[in-house]
């Protein structure tokens, strides 16, 4: 079973997607298994989470020592020879794409840290593998929300969670953005569905789509054709 690792302060953040989501579906199928980790529950006597950076400055920098003890944790009940990551949501991460939700669907545990304020210390860079990945050119409050969509896109590619079809035929899984889609009514205020659409000529419609889809990446994000 595919094995998701959250290390986070705040697990209640998550609770709501994945029950309601194909994420909680999965978990019920069996399909994966999902772990939070409360960092709060990591911490020894009086420590804190965070502390001030040193060198001063705004804002707290999340504390190693505990970030290390649930990692160590984690890491130590695991098979040594499972494939895994550990990522870690950060601005600074390479930008995350379609070919990295495969990657981690093909591995057998994803490990997922959630910094917040001014980030995690930067000595879990020089003591596990992290891998920091990016939504993109701006800054959230905390690596929540960019770990749920981290989530959702590669629970999605687990066998089972959707069907094999929908896998293929969507965005970004040949390189280009999927072709438009609609659906009931065949009219609605005065705009029409395409008419190969409702032809029932299987090849047309499929050739129609492709075109499509061509023509909406050329449009829209002709970085993905170059």
């Amino acid at each position: 079973m595919f094995t998701i690792d959250v290390v986070t302060l705040f697990p209640e953040v998550f609770a709501p997607f994945v029950g309601l989501s194909i994420v909680g579906r999965a978990v019920e199928a069996g399909i994966v298994d999902i772990r939070y980790h409360y960092l709060i529950d990591a911490l020894q006597g009086s420590e804190r989470a965070d502390d001030t950076p040193y060198g001063g400055g705004a804002g707290m920098v999340m504390r190693i020592e505990p970030v290390a003890r649930v990692l160590d944790a984690i890491l130590a009940a695991a098979p040594p020879d499972e494939r895994r990551v550990i990522a870690v949501p950060s601005p600074a991460g390479k930008r995350f794409e379609q070919a990295d939700a495969r990657r981690f669907a093909a591995l057998d545990r994803l490990v997922l840290i959630c910094g917040h304020y001014e980030g995690i210390d930067e000595r879990l860079t020089a003591l596990y593998p992290i891998e920091e990945f990016s939504l993109g050119d701006f800054v959230l409050t905390g690596g929540e929300l960019p770990a749920i969509a981290f989530m959702d896109a590669t629970v999605r590619l687990l066998e089972g969670a959707i069907t094999r079809e929908s896998a293929e035929a969507e965005s970004f899984s040949e390189g280009l953005l999927d072709h438009p889609s609609y659906t009931r009514p065949p009219v609605f205020r005065g705009v029409s569905v395409p008419e190969v659409l409702l032809s029932g000529n299987h090849a047309k419609i499929a050739e129609w789509r492709r075109e499509q889809s061509r023509a909406r990446t050329a449009a829209r994000r002709k970085d993905l054709l170059d």
